[in-house]
């Protein structure tokens, strides 16, 4: 977990002390991006995105997976782990953004301005999670191909939301790529702790989570 909460946290600091290179890039980044936007008329697109993408709606989703494999694949270990992954990741990802205090970003007339503070992103913390947690989740049910597809997907719906946050003038770069690397670092961590508990109350031989 170390090696996620890092980088964070220096980007953390750097946002709290307002180091001068990260936020002109952040700024400028953001001027690029919504401009590009406005000028394609991408932003009702973005929306869709932005609201599809919420994380009520992104759980709501993944818990029925959970229910499912719990009910009827028997998987209850790892739905059990999934769900309570989330539902930490979720949290701490509101209870880290008071920390930083960011102010969203200033964008310009025909970009919607999103409320709350700013670092790290919560669409980006959220899906990056919840993708990878249910790639866990499903990866006993999968076949080696569906199991590649399944780490594609997972990797191309977090960099689209990501994308998402910073063309509609959500989020700064750093918030997305903190986003990011939080969510791999919540997933990774509670993975690392699921697996070592089912080892040590697990009989000698080889086995795998249920």
């Amino acid at each position: 977990m170390l090696v996620f909460a890092l980088p964070v946290v220096i980007l953390a600091l750097a946002v709290r002390q307002q180091f001068d290179p990260l936020i002109r890039a952040d700024q400028a980044a953001i001027r690029e991006a919504t401009g590009f936007s406005l000028r394609h008329g991408l932003i009702p697109a973005l929306t869709v995105i932005q609201v599809v993408s919420l994380p009520i709606f992104v759980y709501a989703a993944a818990t029925g997976v959970v229910i499912w494999t719990w009910r009827s694949k028997q998987l209850k270990g790892r739905a059990l782990w999934a769900f309570v992954t989330m539902m930490v990741g979720w949290g701490i990802g509101g209870l880290a953004k008071p920390i930083a205090q960011r102010a969203r970003p200033v964008v310009d007339d025909g970009v919607p301005h999103a409320s709350g503070y700013s670092f790290p992103s919560g669409h980006t913390l959220n899906i990056t999670l919840a993708t990878g947690v249910m790639v866990f989740l499903l990866w006993p049910l999968l076949s080696a191909t569906q199991r590649r597809v399944a780490v594609v997907l997972a990797i191309v719906v977090s960099v689209v939301v990501g994308l998402d946050r910073l063309f509609i003038g959500a989020h700064f770069p750093s918030d997305i790529f903190a986003g990011h690397v939080l969510g791999l670092g919540i997933m990774f961590a509670s993975w690392i702790g699921f697996i070592g508990r089912t080892a040590s109350t697990s009989s000698p031989g080889p086995s795998h989570p249920a």
